[in-house]
Formats: structure tokens, sequence, C-alpha cells
């Protein structure tokens, strides 16, 4: 028995997607699987440690915890959609280079949306705030040091 597609439109970093698919899959699967969207990443399948937070209408969520049908209707954005209309990188991901703010990468994609959105909340973050923007999201490699330093440093560019 074969399961049943659904077709839904998600628009993913401004560009409209129609897709088939079915319905337990999860927003994660599509944007990697469906759309060819790699740069988000799954970690724990749990929903616990943010490799695989993209901002769901600007507010960070775990797409591994969200079906791909509950995102029809809102506007999905994923590390790929964080560069500046040019091309160039946008301010937390030149943050992040300037302040060696990754070491393997995996949960950068993660950090770099979750820091996108809190600095829209919070344009000016005290050191403790920063440490608390991304306090949801957990990193295998580093200290966190570098990484609230880039948190400060996407402040300034922005």
């Amino acid at each position: 028995m074969s399961e049943t597609l659904h077709e839904l439109r998600l628009v993913v970093n401004g560009v409209t997607h129609d897709l088939r698919v079915p319905a337990r899959r999860l927003l994660s699967d599509a944007l990697r699987q469906d759309l060819g969207l790699t740069g988000t990443h799954v970690g724990c399948e749990h929903g616990v440690c943010g490799a695989c937070t993209v901002l769901l209408d600007g507010r960070p969520v775990r797409a591994c915890l969200l079906f791909a049908v509950s995102a029809v209707g809102c506007e999905v954005t994923t590390v790929e959609g964080l560069t500046n209309p040019d091309g160039s990188l946008g301010p937390v991901q030149q943050a992040f280079l300037e302040c060696h703010g990754l070491q393997c990468g995996f949960c950068t994609p993660g950090f770099l949306t979750t820091i996108t959105a809190g600095l829209r909340d919070n344009p000016a973050p005290t050191h403790e705030e920063a440490r608390e923007m991304v306090a949801g999201n957990l990193c295998r490699c580093t200290g966190y040091q570098n990484i609230v330093r880039a948190v400060e440093r996407a402040a300034e560019l922005s």
C-alpha cells in the first residue's frame, strides 16, 4: 500500500515551492530531501540540539519537530536565506567568520538562524543576553565563547 501524498505550497527563502509529500514528512526532511536545502542539519531528531533551527515567520523553530504541512502559509527562512541580496554574507554569518564562531560547522546553521532572530528582537544585547540568546543550541566542539563574541560582533555589524 502506498502512502498518500499531500500537495502543499511552501515559501522558503522567498521562493515558492510546490511539493507532494507524505502527511508526516518533517519540515527538516522536506527542506533537505525535497528542496535540496541541506544547510538545515538534523542532529538529535528530538528538538534538543538546535542544529535544525529555521525561521518560521521570523521566529526560530526546530524543523525536526514540525511537519511540513504545518508550514503552509508561513515564510520559512533557512541558513541559505540569511545571505544579503547580493549573495554576500549576512551580518551574523560575517561575525561567525570574523570571530571563529564555528569549528566542525554542524551546529552552525542553527546558531545562525537563532541569532538572526535574537538580534531582531534585541539588536544590542549585553554579554549575558548574548549568552542567553544561544543557550538553546548545542555545540560539541567549542566552549561557546567565540559564538557569544560572534553575537556581539553581529550586533555591531547590523
